[in-house]
């Protein structure tokens, strides 16, 4: 199974990808802001299931590259530092945009409807996908074998952050919904910062991870 150093390395990281704000958090932030707290965490409970999903593809489909393809995993990897740095440039150039993105979640729905429109915000991140790919593996002990299992594991724990992490800030703009709607610089500030902190995670991504 994972190791508990691995286990706890791929926890910060997972950590540092789920705090900044990308497609998932604005679409539980344009919930809480229009239909308040319920409407928040029945999306972060679909987005949770569609991020899930995305993990068992990529233990089904990378398990055996991870096995037996260094140079496979490399490029895999490197792409996907490539793309993290692309989407924090655009986060950055668009932050001024944000209140505009989160305003166009606000449509309103059912709960029914509200959860499957989690999920498809989960399933289709680029954010999240990407992260999976190219993140993911680096995390596999191939000596302990079952590196589809591990996958699963190491997704898991991913996954509970997010629950965490996405119910904290639906939770909050539920709270807050004056203090948010009332400066679109407070949302440009957290546009820029996510931004950011992908353009270093894409960089850390590229230059650490498995060289043999």
């Amino acid at each position: 199974m994972v190791s508990a150093d691995h286990l706890l390395a791929f926890a910060a990281m997972s950590f540092l990808l789920i705090l900044m704000p990308g497609p998932s958090v604005l679409f539980v932030v344009g919930r809480a802001l229009a239909h308040g707290r319920r409407a928040a965490l029945t999306t972060v409970v679909g987005n949770t299931l569609g991020a899930y999903l995305l993990v068992v593809a990529v233990a089904l489909g990378t398990a055996s590259i991870v096995e037996r393809s260094v140079v496979v995993f490399t490029v895999l990897k490197l792409a996907g530092a490539a793309y993290l740095i692309y989407l924090g440039v655009k986060a950055w150039r668009e932050r001024d945009s944000l209140e505009a993105a989160v305003a166009d979640a606000r449509a309103a729905s059912g709960g029914l409807r509200t959860f499957w429109e989690g999920f498809m915000v989960g399933v289709s991140n680029p954010k999240t996908i990407v992260f999976f790919l190219a993140v993911l593996p680096q995390f596999v002990d191939r000596s302990q074998g079952h590196v589809g299992v591990q996958m699963l594991v190491l997704g898991l724990v991913f996954n509970v952050i997010a629950v965490v992490s996405d119910s904290i800030w639906g939770l909050a703009a539920a709270t807050a919904r004056d203090w948010f709607t009332r400066s679109p610089r407070r949302l440009s500030l957290v546009g820029g910062i996510g931004g950011l902190t992908l353009i270093g995670l894409g960089v850390t991504v590229a230059v650490t991870g498995r060289k043999d």
